[in-house]
């Protein structure tokens, strides 16, 4: 499975982006996908996920702001961003996981497969 991410980019606080993530490979709809992120000086840490199912998870200091999401039909998950504050500046990061069983979503470690960052910038 190939990630590739795309989307980042400069904004003002307040604003908006939509992060998209393509895979490739015939696993994609059965596969968990995530998006992390990694700012200045911090450690990479979760932001969302969506299964297969269709169902998400959404870390606490982006819920409400921030939507998963995901179209099979284009093996492409959607971070949909608003109300953007300076502190969401990083590198974002999408992952997928292979379908089978796992302990917490919010691990690095449960994940099979990373595209490369893109980067966002929110300024004040």
């Amino acid at each position: 499975v190939q990630l590739q991410a795309f989307g980042g980019g400069l904004v003002q606080a307040g604003g908006s982006l939509r992060l998209s993530c393509a895979g490739s490979g015939r696993t994609f709809s059965s596969s968990t996908m995530g998006w992390f992120r990694q700012g200045p000086g911090n450690e990479r840490e979760f932001v969302a996920a969506i299964r297969s199912d269709g169902s998400t998870s959404h870390a606490d200091s982006v819920r409400g702001r921030f939507t998963i999401s995901r179209d099979n039909t284009k093996n492409t998950v959607f971070l949909q961003m608003r109300s953007l504050k300076p502190e969401d500046t990083a590198f974002y990061y999408c992952a997928a996981k292979n379908a089978g069983w796992y302990y917490s979503l919010a691990r690095i470690r449960e994940y099979d497969y990373w595209g490369q960052g893109t980067e966002v910038t929110v300024s004040s």
